[in-house]
């Protein structure tokens, strides 16, 4: 069971600051009178969690384990060690792909711009090669400055090809039934949003500009929400 006081606190923030939000965002959130929160993915049991001095039965959710890549700038980190206390954004492309490529980067650049202006240090976009053999760092570099990433913020990545796919299998849950197969290589066009603690809250698909526009409205809210809990 979730607690209403986390709905209540975001709330409250939203009104406070008097934040400009999308017209989307407005739309989504507001029209039915009711804020939402992005919810959890992946369940895998339960425990009992006390709340106000009574016991609850909660819902125990999957947590992203650690994956090690390289990013275009040649830096070798962790996704969970090194980006500890981020909100991650995450999709898969390889930078020889003719279609679906260019327009997922093209509008995860969008969400870039938007968070880039004002709240640089609140999100990290990570874009991971399924190519990891012919993308190099070199190549991932030129592909990035020609989405005219931030290199800082949002790593185009290469690394072992086996950890890759089984973490977007495995621990992000990607179904490969309805990807994109290009030569050799299976993609999904998911974008993936995880919160600081390495829970799932959202799967959106990155070439429908609407999914993209609520995922970063998403990326707010899981920020407001991150500041309730001090994480």
């Amino acid at each position: 069971m979730r607690s209403n006081k986390t709905l209540k606190y975001i709330i409250g923030v939203l009104i406070a600051a008097a934040v400009p939000l999308s017209f989307f965002f407005v739309t989504r959130h507001f029209s039915d009178g009711k804020l939402k929160i992005p919810g959890y993915y992946r369940p895998e049991g339960t425990h009992v969690v006390m709340e106000e001095g009574k016991p609850f039965t909660d819902t125990v959710f999957h947590k992203v384990k650690d994956l090690q890549l390289t990013n275009q700038l040649g830096k070798t980190f962790s996704l969970n060690k090194d980006l500890r206390g981020k909100i991650l954004v995450i999709d898969f492309i390889f930078t020889t792909c003719p279609s679906v490529c260019p327009k997922l980067t093209s509008n995860m650049n969008e969400i870039q711009k938007a968070y880039i202006q004002k709240n640089p240090d609140l999100v990290q976009f990570i874009s991971i090669s399924v190519d990891p053999v012919r993308d190099s760092v070199a190549a991932l570099r030129a592909y990035a400055n020609r989405f005219h990433a931030d290199h800082d913020r949002w790593y185009f990545c290469t690394g072992n090809q086996d950890s890759i796919f089984d973490y977007a299998k495995n621990e992000l849950g990607l179904s490969l039934d309805n990807a994109d197969v290009a030569g050799d290589f299976i993609h999904s066009q998911q974008m993936v949003l995880l919160d600081t603690a390495r829970n799932i809250r959202g799967y959106f698909d990155g070439l429908d500009r609407k999914e993209t526009g609520r995922l970063a409205d998403d990326i707010y809210i899981l920020n407001i929400e991150k500041r309730k809990h001090g994480r």
